[in-house]
């Protein structure tokens, strides 16, 4: 398998390992999505203990407003830090 699949494989694992916990198994509630975000993205995005700065980042992720993070949402989330990550990194190179 090669790198690229081995990291779909990884992210979709971790979607679904954090989805259902509350419910429908196929997106993930406020409290889901604070736990992956605590658990999976703590050195980015550092503490979670706000929870109007989860709200909010509940909110613009809930991009069609049914009151849950869908994996097609959840991939814009992890494209957008992958994107900012790379540019960080691509900037600090010149």
């Amino acid at each position: 398998m090669s790198e690229v699949q081995q990291a779909m494989l990884l992210l979709i694992s971790a979607f679904h390992r954090y989805s259902g916990k509350e419910g429908d198994d196929l997106s993930l509630n406020r409290g889901e999505l604070k736990d992956l975000l605590e658990n999976e993205l703590k050195e980015m995005l550092g503490k979670s203990n706000d929870q109007a700065a989860i709200d909010r980042i509940f909110k613009e992720l809930d991009a069609n407003k049914d009151n849950k993070v869908d994996f097609a949402e959840y991939v814009a989330l992890v494209c957008s830090l992958t994107q900012m990550c790379h540019e960080f990194f691509v900037t600090r190179k010149k």
